[in-house]
């Protein structure tokens, strides 16, 4: 009986505070996540959606529907509400309003019409509300401006932005849908274009709704699909076996199950998703998403990002904060540091870890220890309730490209063992150091100016410098170089040689001599094989999605024991954003071959790489790391050569 005079008193509560000059967030403190009544519904979005005084935008329409998609635009509205089961003349004036609304929408905004665009039903459940057409009109502009994230389409920002989300919060979930090659476009599509109003019933969208409009949140969207995906990871994996086509329908499909008393869970589930969630990205993003830019740096940056982004910002107020310790509901980093040794000594945060990136290649067991140790001053870290402790693991660079690709490496071995909450620092320690300004001598600790490469940056290249590749490492470079410009079979047997001894050879010197005559001669060219010549632009200038179409599948010992492979090596292909993968590169004659061995069949096998060794312009590998090799391919032009495309592998 009290629980009924209590949901008495918060709707007449709420019926005075909309008599009121009230905001959405005093609605939300009256609700309390409940489901507003349907006879205050309308009252309350136009004020959550802020436009119970905008005004009759239609007076400006002028009836004129000749759209170059009018009649596509005029079929979906009559098929639409055709489903709908309403009376012959309720079916005539919805049809009216939407296509009005529609036409209306396109011309002002200057916008084309296209099949499957949401905007029907997003049109639904406000033509439920049985509003004049002029206000109708303004919610539906209201969410599509607020709400509806920009450029819903095929590879769009949004999803790239979900699928950091769901890597962020279940990477094994995450790397399962990779291998399928399913990303969220392929199902999540229609749940973003419509705010899931075109795959959940009326009195669920309400209800969703309802909520979400006193959230104010624009990103909101996000965490509803993430929960929506999460919930149904034990489905999902167990799907392994599946199509690509029948995992796609049942995750496209999850929202039709969701009944209206489940919203609230769903929304506080949603809530505490977001809680859990750095928020850099939403200021980095607002504007890309649901604003008028056009940033091309932001939406590139995020689609080329290894795990969710930080920005410096956020990373110090949270070192800085001590307010939110003991509340599980919030993020609280633990910050780990890969710079090499020499840079972290020269200034660091108070609270980072450090973990060397160069130990991943240079000592893979001391490197292997490194991580143990991490994950234990973690542990003890979080135990002892420090400012230093957190669940999430934040990884920092240099901000300089050439060596925060190993720290990608880094970043990308966490995440193949499926760790929950990893992310990294936007602008690696310069952004850090310059987020301090001034008084980065007293923000920093044992920050040593004169050591320091943001401080002098000219010690930067006197650093890359310190390294020097012992002479007989030089020297078999030099050989193998003079045999690349004679003749392919020459080529194979340095290349085996350099693959499985870079650091030594006693092969016997070879120089050209004037009575070579096999193959073209390459003029005022560096050499093919070299050490510390790769350029971190190209490696960014040629990053790759992976193939659409599935790759081969090969048994490995079958194509081990082919009579035209020469030679064949244990290896680790590397891409661009540093993941690694067990593989197998085989020599032939004409090619060279990649098995990336698959995970769960040993044994098998994808072809990954497919390379004429003609195409072979350079192979290189770095002075700190001459276990890393890159293949580069491409063709001279001029006296210079042009790449086109590359390769990285790391000999096992």
């Amino acid at each position: 009986m009290a629980v009924e005079v209590d949901d008495k008193t918060w709707v007449i509560d709420l019926e005075t505070a909309l008599l009121e000059d009230c905001t959405a967030a005093s609605i939300y403190s009256i609700c309390k996540g409940k489901s507003v009544p349907d006879f205050l519904r309308a009252e309350v979005w136009q004020i959550c959606l802020q436009v119970q005084e905008k005004g009759n935008q239609l007076v400006l329409f002028n009836e004129i529907f000749d759209l170059p998609e009018q009649n596509i635009l005029r079929e979906d509205c009559q098929q639409f509400v055709a489903n709908l089961g309403n009376e012959d003349e309720d079916k005539v004036s919805v049809i009216s309003d939407l296509e009005s609304i529609l036409t209306f929408y396109c011309k002002s905004k200057s916008l084309k019409y296209e099949k499957g665009n949401g905007w029907i039903e997003i049109l639904l459940p406000l033509i439920a509300l049985k509003l004049p057409r002029s206000e109708t009109y303004n919610l539906f502009e209201a969410i599509k401006n607020c709400y509806i994230p920009r450029c819903c389409k095929k590879n769009g920002t949004p999803f790239h932005l979900f699928r950091l989300l769901l890597l962020y919060h279940d990477p094994e979930l995450c790397s399962f849908l990779d291998t399928k090659r399913i990303s969220p476009d392929l199902y999540c599509l229609s749940w973003f274009q419509s705010l899931f109003a075109a795959t959940c019933t009326l009195p669920v969208v309400q209800a969703m709704w309802d909520l979400y409009f006193q959230q104010a949140d624009s990103f909101f969207l996000f965490f509803l699909a993430l929960v929506m995906v999460v919930n149904a990871r034990e489905q999902i994996l167990s799907m392994k076996n599946e199509n690509k086509q029948n995992i796609v329908d049942t995750l496209s499909s999850m929202p039709c199950a969701l009944e209206a008393n489940d919203v609230t869970d769903f929304c506080s589930l949603a809530q505490y998703y977001a809680l859990k969630t750095p928020g850099s990205f939403r200021k980095d993003l607002l504007k890309v998403l649901y604003g008028d830019s056009d940033d091309l740096t932001e939406t590139s940056s995020i689609s080329q990002a290894l795990c969710l982004p930080v920005s410096a910002e956020e990373l110090v107020e949270n070192a800085e904060s001590t307010q939110n310790l003991d509340s599980i509901e919030c993020v609280r980093f633990f910050l780990v540091d890969c710079r090499p040794a020499e840079q972290y000594n020269a200034g660091h945060l108070p609270t980072a870890f450090h973990l060397d990136c160069n130990l991943m290649l240079q000592e893979p067991a001391a490197f292997s220890t490194a991580v143990q140790g991490l994950l234990s001053a973690q542990r003890q870290a979080l135990a002892a309730r420090s400012a230093a402790g957190g669940e999430h693991l934040c990884f920092l660079g240099s901000g300089r490209v050439e060596e925060d690709q190993y720290t990608h490496m880094v970043v990308a071995s966490f995440l193949q063992k499926h760790t929950h909450y990893v992310s990294m620092l936007t602008g690696g320690y310069q952004a850090i150091h310059e987020n301090f300004g001034e008084d980065v001598g007293n923000s920093l600790d044992e920050h040593n100016a004169q050591s320091c490469l943001v401080c002098t940056p000219d010690n930067a290249s006197e650093d890359s410098e310190t390294f020097r590749p012992n002479a007989s490492s030089s020297d078999l470079l030099g050989k193998i170089s003079a045999a690349m410009k004679l003749k392919s079979a020459e080529v194979k047997g340095k290349l085996f040689d350099y693959i499985v001894n870079p650091t030594g050879s006693n092969a016997v010197e070879r120089h050209v001599s004037s009575a070579d005559k096999l193959g073209k001669r390459y003029r005022n060219m560096a050499p093919v094989f070299s050490i510390d010549e790769e350029d971190g632009a190209d490696a960014a200038g040629l990053e790759r999605p992976e193939e659409e179409e599935e790759q081969e599948t090969v048994a490995i010992s079958t194509w081990l024991s082919k009579p035209d492979v020469i030679k064949a090596f244990k290896c680790h292909e590397v891409k661009v954003n540093g993941y690694m993968y067990e593989s197998h590169l085989l020599v032939t004659d004409s090619h060279i071959y990649v098995l990336r061995d698959i995970p769960g069949r040993k044994g098998f096998a994808h072809i990954v790489v497919r390379r004429l060794l003609s195409a072979i312009v350079k192979i290189t590998s770095k002075k700190k790391h001459p276990e890393l090799i890159t293949f580069k391919y491409g063709a001279p032009e001029g006296d210079s050569l042009v790449i086109s495309d590359m390769d990285r592998l790391v000999r096992c």
